[in-house]
């Protein structure tokens, strides 16, 4: 039987031989496990899970950036400033 894998970015399908664990899957796919996601039935698989032969699960790649709210992005008055580490105290704790 066969898992069909949905990648996206840019987006292709194919079929593989199952059932395989995640971790298996990626690296046939020699995707690297910590840059995408595995989600099967709108849920993320964790990547010591076993897919079964009849899933469709689709792989995304992990994405980060900052905030999608304009006003948050233009005016980050909501984040604090952390001080540098001269600013910091010691850990011996005389400040």
């Amino acid at each position: 039987m066969l898992v069909k894998v949905v990648l996206r970015n840019p987006r292709r399908e194919l079929e593989v031989r199952g059932p395989k664990t995640v971790t298996a899957l990626l690296s046939a796919l020699d995707l690297n496990p910590e840059s995408v996601l595995v989600i099967a039935d709108d849920e993320l698989v964790p990547k010591d899970a076993r897919l079964a032969d009849t899933v469709t699960v689709e792989i995304r790649p992990v994405m980060s950036g900052g905030a999608t709210d304009r006003d948050h992005a233009s005016h980050p008055s909501h984040l604090r400033r952390l001080p540098d580490r001269s600013e910091r105290p010691s850990a011996g704790g005389a400040a």
